[in-house]
This record gives structure tokens, C-alpha cells and sequence, in this order.
């Protein structure tokens, strides 16, 4: 970039150290080794997850002490049988009979197909709108992401080995970014060890000294020695590193459906390969806001009425800039969940 239009960025670029900006190819003062040798990276992972620790503090009500216990020390909550087996049932038959708008992104060898829980899906799937009332789900996500705020719900479906292609990258090891985040998976099929099922280290969610070490190294080398996602502050990390860390070996998810994993993806998490042409289907959400807001709520968009529209809002505003920021989410059409890629 030449010199003008760095002075002219510059204030953006010191102004998205106090949000969740994190890659390191597109701000040079995240990137810059220099600081990151003195510790920028660091202080600002810290710094994100004390004020997390403090918000979840305020959000622990919101969920039983059993499952607090379990995500202090896992990193995930999983909740088989979540709802009784007919009103599951009932979920289930009308998200797969939905047909709505989808968008598809290819990576690898692999489709995700995502449709929006907006308001004309939540119409069509009254046992949808039910699901996201639910306390247990609204508390999950809550304590779990640290802001009381509505995630971004769709149903998503894993579309595996539809391309001849790379593998696909979901299937490495990695943090989504630098601070605590939540998704939410409740799976509508079941899913077997040879579906690519999620894994996640447990107990990697912790700032542990061992782990700051890590993403201190890591910050060294990621605006121009790392590959391209760690690059944009998703950290991969190879399954051969974790012991490093303290960590245990991966649990995957070989679940049945009506299966509920709700997680924190600052913890180490993957996809596994899939070894056939398979499909997975789920409920599937996700929360993320500015990782340095010291209050839980204040939230907008989150408010009944506009918390469903978010999605379409977003795909809209996406499409219009896709010549400045991309858009890797392809609008398909009117699909189901299952139809074939």
C-alpha cells in the first residue's frame, strides 16, 4: 500500500485493536512481528478473555450448575435426547420438508449449505421458533459466548466428498479466533464416526500458560510464514501439537440425532474426514460480538423483530460489496436441507 493511503489507514487500523479484528494480512498492526514480539497478540488474547471470565460470571444464572461444571472444564456442554422424542420428531420432519432460499460455499471437496431461521422459515417451522425460545438453548448460548445476545441460527447442512478437490480445510485442527465464541450444533441426523463428525479437544478453551506460549509463537509467524486461514487469525494447529499444550486427544461426536453440543471455539475443533459421500444435517448457530465490550446485553439487533431478519440483512449488504469484501456464500435458490449438492 502506498505511503499516503497507509497514513490515511492508520486510524482504522489502531481503532480495530479495541474490537475482534484479527487477521493478520489485513491490519499490519496486528500483523507486524515487531509488536507481536512485545507482547500485542498476547495482551490482547488476555485481556479478551478476563473480560469474558467477567461477563460469564454475570450470565451463570442462566444455565444449572451440572452444565456450568462441564463447560468450565470442557470447553463444550453436550446434552443427548434434548427434546422429548415426538416434539423432536416433529423438528426434525419440518426442517427437512423446509424448502427456503440457501447459499452454499465450497471448500475442498465439500459443501456447507446453510438456510436462514428467518421469519419465513420460522413460520413454516413453528417446532424452529420453539427451539430458540427454549431456555436451556437461549442459557447455553448465552453463558457460553459471554454476551447475552440472540446467536444467528440456520439450518446447515454438511455436504461431504461432492468435489473432486483438496480436503477440506474444516478438517484441521484450529480456534475459529483470539477470544471466546459460540456454536451451537443440534444435530437432525445422526452422525456416525464416518460422517465427518465434529471434534473438539476438551479443556482447550483454557488460557492456559502453555497455550498463551503458543499463540504468542503463533503471532510471529502468521502475517507471512503461516498458511493462509491461520493467516486470518483462525489458528491451525497440528493434531501431533497438542499433547505440547497438555492437551488431550480430540473427542469426535458420534452422536445420535437430537443430540445437542453447544461450544466455545476459541477451544481447538475440526470436522472430521468424512469417508464416503455423506450427509449431515443440523440445527446450527452461532454468536460472536467485540471481544472487549464489558457488558453482556446492549444488543440491538438481538431485539424480537429484527434478531430473525439479521441473516438476509447480512447475505444483502454481503452481495452489494462482493467486489470489495468477496462473498464466498453462493446463492443457490430455493433448496431442502437434504437435497443433494
Amino acid at each position: 500500500m502506498m505511503g499516503a493511503a497507509r497514513y490515511l489507514m492508520a486510524p482504522l487500523w489502531l481503532a480495530q485493536l479495541a474490537t475482534g479484528a484479527k487477521s493478520f494480512r489485513d491490519n499490519p498492526l496486528i500483523g507486524s512481528p515487531a509488536l507481536n514480539a512485545r507482547g500485542l497478540h498476547a495482551g490482547r488474547v488476555r485481556i479478551a478473555h478476563l473480560i469474558a471470565a467477567q461477563r460469564r460470571a454475570r450470565l451463570a444464572h442462566r444455565i444449572s450448575a451440572e452444565h456450568r461444571a462441564a463447560f468450565d472444564r470442557d470447553g463444550f456442554v453436550e446434552i443427548p435426547q434434548f427434546f422429548p422424542p415426538d416434539r423432536f420428531a416433529r423438528l426434525r420432519d419440518s426442517a427437512l420438508a423446509y424448502r427456503g432460499p440457501a447459499r452454499e460455499m465450497v471448500q475442498g471437496d465439500t459443501i456447507t449449505r446453510r438456510m436462514a431461521l428467518d421469519p419465513p422459515a420460522l413460520a413454516a417451522i413453528p417446532e424452529a421458533r420453539a427451539l430458540l425460545e427454549e431456555p436451556r438453548w437461549r442459557g447455553l448460548n448465552r453463558y457460553v459466548g459471554s454476551f447475552d445476545s440472540e446467536p444467528l441460527s440456520y439450518i446447515q447442512t454438511i455436504l461431504s466428498q461432492r468435489h473432486d478437490g483438496p480436503p477440506d480445510p474444516q478438517t484441521n485442527f484450529h480456534a475459529d479466533t483470539f477470544h471466546p465464541t459460540v456454536k451451537a450444533w443440534l444435530f437432525l441426523t445422526d452422525v456416525g464416526v464416518e460422517d465427518g463428525p465434529l471434534a473438539y479437544v476438551a479443556g482447550s478453551h483454557r488460557l492456559t500458560k502453555e497455550r498463551l506460549r503458543w499463540e504468542q509463537a503463533m503471532s510471529l509467524i502468521a502475517a507471512g510464514g503461516a498458511d493462509r486461514l491461520s493467516s486470518r487469525g483462525s489458528f491451525r494447529i497440528r493434531r501431533d501439537e497438542l499433547a505440547g499444550l497438555g492437551l488431550p486427544e480430540p473427542r469426535a461426536f458420534v452422536v445420535p440425532a437430537n443430540t445437542l453440543v453447544v461450544a466455545d471455539t476459541f477451544g481447538f475443533h475440526a470436522r472430521m474426514p468424512s469417508t464416503h459421500r455423506s450427509t449431515r444435517i443440523e440445527i446450527w448457530a452461532y454468536g460472536r460480538r467485540s471481544p472487549f465490550l464489558p457488558w453482556t446485553g446492549l444488543d440491538p439487533l438481538s431485539a424480537p423483530g429484527l434478531a430473525e431478519r439479521r441473516i438476509p440483512w447480512m447475505w444483502s449488504g454481503r452481495d452489494r460489496l462482493a467486489r470489495f469484501v468477496g462473498q464466498p456464500w453462493r446463492d443457490v435458490g430455493l433448496r431442502r436441507p437434504g437435497d443433494d449438492g
